[in-house]
C-alpha cells in the first residue's frame, strides 16, 4: 500500500512537469509504473499510452484556448505517426517472442528488451533536456513552411518508438516541428501535445483484443492525478524560469535511465 500511495504522488509530478516544462513526463511514467506500482513492462507501455494520451489532451486543450496549436500541422505530423504507433501496437509488440535469444542459462527476455530501449529512449531524451538546443534560441517566424518527406518520415519514426516504449515521443516532435516546419517554439509546443494525445490513445486502443487483463482503477486515479498535476505545473511554471527547471529535469531523466539500464542488464546478466 505504501509503495502505491508513492507511486499515486509521482503520477503528479508527472503531470506536473509536464506543465512546467511542456514535455518530459511521459518519460517518467513507465519507471513508475514498473519499479514502483509492479505493472509487467509490456503492459505498462501500454498504460502509459492512455495516461500520456489523456493527460496530453487535456494540455493540448488548452493551448488550443490561447491560439497555441497549428491543426494543419497536427494532421501532417499526426497521420503517419499515429498509424505508425497503432499499427506497432496492434501487430509489432504481439510478434515479438517472450524470449528474444538465450545462451545456456541466459535469456534476453522481451520485457528486459522494453526497458533497456526505454532506458535509451530516457538518456537521448535527458540529453535534449540539458543541452542548450536550436529550438530553444529559435525566433519566432511569420509563415510556416513545411517540409514533406521529412516531416513525415520523422512522424513515422516517432510513431514506431511511442508504440514500442510508450512514451509520448515531444522531445523529438518538438524539434522536428521547429527545424522541419520552421514554427515558432511555444506554438510547437501546443501542436505537439495535440499530435502525442491522438496517435498515443488511438496506440492504446491498439492493445485493446479483448482478451487482456487491464486495471481501470489504477489506470483512471493515476491518469486523473496526473491530469491534476498539469493545473499545479502551469501555476508553477509562472513562479519558476522554465530553462533552469528544464535543465535539472534533464539530469534527473539521465540518472533515471542510467539506472534502469544497468537494472535491466544487471538482472539479464544473472537470470538463469
Amino acid at each position: 500500500m505504501t509503495l502505491e500511495l508513492i507511486g499515486y504522488f509521482l503520477a503528479v509530478l508527472v503531470g506536473v512537469s509536464l506543465g512546467l516544462i511542456g514535455s518530459g513526463g511521459s518519460i517518467l511514467t513507465v519507471p513508475i509504473l514498473v519499479y514502483i506500482m509492479a505493472v509487467n513492462p509490456v503492459l505498462a507501455t501500454a498504460y502509459s499510452l492512455f495516461i500520456v494520451g489523456a493527460t496530453a489532451l487535456v494540455g493540448g486543450v488548452q493551448k488550443a484556448l490561447q491560439k497555441k496549436v497549428d491543426f494543419k500541422t497536427v494532421l501532417v505530423f499526426g497521420i503517419p505517426s499515429i498509424a505508425a504507433v497503432y499499427l506497432t501496437r496492434a501487430n509489432l509488440i504481439p510478434l515479438i517472442p517472450d524470449v528474444l535469444f538465450s545462451m545456456g542459462a541466459f535469456e534476453f527476455t522481451k520485457s528486459a528488451a522494453l526497458m533497456v530501449l526505454f532506458a535509451f529512449v530516457m538518456i537521448l531524451a535527458s540529453v535534449s533536456m540539458i543541452r542548450p538546443s536550436a529550438q530553444d534560441k529559435a525566433a519566432d517566424a511569420e509563415n510556416i513552411s513545411y517540409n514533406y518527406p521529412m516531416i513525415l518520415l520523422e512522424g513515422t519514426l516517432v510513431g514506431i518508438l511511442t508504440g514500442l516504449v510508450g512514451a509520448g515521443g515531444g522531445f523529438l516532435i518538438i524539434p522536428a516541428l521547429v527545424l522541419l516546419a520552421k514554427m515558432p517554439m511555444k506554438l510547437a509546443v501546443g501542436t505537439s501535445l495535440f499530435i502525442i494525445a491522438a496517435k498515443s490513445l488511438l496506440g492504446f486502443l491498439g492493445d485493446l483484443h479483448g482478451g487482456e487483463t487491464i486495471d481501470w482503477t489504477l489506470l483512471f486515479v493515476f491518469t486523473g492525478l496526473s491530469v491534476g498535476g498539469i493545473f499545479i505545473g502551469s501555476f508553477l511554471s509562472k513562479k519558476i524560469e522554465g530553462s533552469k527547471l528544464k535543465s535539472a529535469f534533464g539530469w534527473f531523466v539521465l540518472v533515471m535511465g542510467v539506472y534502469i539500464l544497468i537494472k535491466e542488464l544487471f538482472l539479464v546478466g544473472t537470470s538463469a
